[in-house]
């Protein structure tokens, strides 16, 4: 009789929840709402906050992505890890295409997308668009499966060596090419410390959580104050502070507050279609906006950027729902056109 297996552990999908709803919402503040005719100081303070939360959004998506990829890149055989990065850059290059031509009817729209053949080359592969979570995560699995022999005392210390330069703006202005650099040390860290954010998370405690979030906002206002944001190492140090109260916050909201939670749970099992369709469906609607909006109210400038990114992350799960019933959901999983088409090389019983 076979041991029922383990409950999943909730709080990962928590922060994974948290993580992609900040990142909708990034967008819809720095893409949308600060081009609304007469937006003030409401949408300044959106703004500001956004800029607060860019140590803590991806970097722990990175850790969690990393923890779930462990297994995969440090244990099995190396087809599960070469499987998901093959996964990971099919689907980058299926939804940057596709994003293009969607894109093309919100010419007004502030995000990059290519106008010419060169540039669409481009993007597929030194200058990522905002979809470069994708290309990236199959760029760590790689680069975690190439290193797993060495100790993580070796690894880890270069990969924030590595962080903190591309945190200092050395790197070239190629698209999103500087995060996909720096928040490699983050999926290293969830890759290789898994037990020990495991443990971490078992320690946390109410009163723990509210000191991690006193000193980021501490760490914030002193970088802020200083100007430090780019002198080497700042950013990724910033950042490790920014994740510890992230883990702790998700842990806190899986335990205690279930109302809450499980929305987020459920958000985070499904973060790939949000994340590769949310740029399209806010770039129509701000398309749609900008030709019928007037100026703009302290209560609008309030509302609006969290009624938007609801509004946003519902349509791409409805888009999604909609694809996969009407036999489009290869979209979200390119492998399963590639397995076919191999099945079908294969002769029956496997004989040559």
């Amino acid at each position: 009789m076979t041991a029922a297996p383990a409950p999943r552990v909730g709080w990962p999908d928590v922060a994974k929840g948290i993580c992609i709803i900040l990142v909708v919402l990034w967008h819809v503040v720095t893409k949308h709402a600060i081009e609304a005719p007469g937006a003030g100081p409401v949408t300044d303070a959106w703004a500001t906050l956004n800029a607060q939360l860019l140590p803590l959004r991806i970097p722990l998506f990175f850790l969690v992505s990393g923890m779930f990829a462990a297994r995969a890149v440090l244990v099995d055989d190396g087809s599960s890890w070469r499987r998901r990065a093959a996964r990971l850059t099919m689907l980058y290059i299926v939804w940057v295409v596709i994003q293009t031509f969607v894109l093309a009817l919100a010419p007004d729209f502030d995000t990059a997308r290519a106008t010419s053949g060169w540039e669409l080359l481009a993007q597929l592969t030194i200058s990522p668009t905002n979809l470069w979570y994708l290309l990236a995560l199959a760029v760590y699995l790689a680069i975690g499966r190439l290193s797993r022999r060495i100790p993580a005392v070796v690894v880890l210390p270069v990969a924030f060596v590595i962080a903190a330069v591309a945190g200092a703006g050395v790197i070239p202005d190629l698209g999103n090419l500087w995060q996909l650099v720096q928040n490699l040390f983050f999926f290293l860290m969830g890759l290789r410390l898994r037990a020990v954010v495991e443990r971490f998370a078992k320690s946390i405690r109410v009163w723990s959580t509210v000191a991690l979030a006193a000193v980021y906002v501490a760490a914030l206002a002193v970088v802020a104050g200083l100007a430090i944001r780019l002198l080497p190492g700042v950013w990724p140090a910033l950042a490790l502070i920014a994740v510890a109260f992230g883990v702790s916050l998700s842990v806190l909201l899986d335990r205690h507050v279930d109302v809450v939670a499980r929305p987020l749970r459920w958000i985070g099992q499904r973060t790939l279609p949000i994340y590769v369709l949310h740029m399209m469906p806010l770039a129509l609607i701000d398309a749609v906006l900008r030709s019928t909006r007037g100026r703009t109210t302290d209560v609008v400038e309030a509302v609006a950027p969290i009624l938007l990114t609801a509004i946003v992350i519902g349509i791409c799960l409805g888009v999604h729902a909609l694809l996969v019933r009407f036999g489009l959901g290869a979209l979200f999983d390119p492998l399963r056109v590639t397995d076919r088409f191999t099945a079908r090389l294969v002769p029956r019983g496997g004989e040559g």
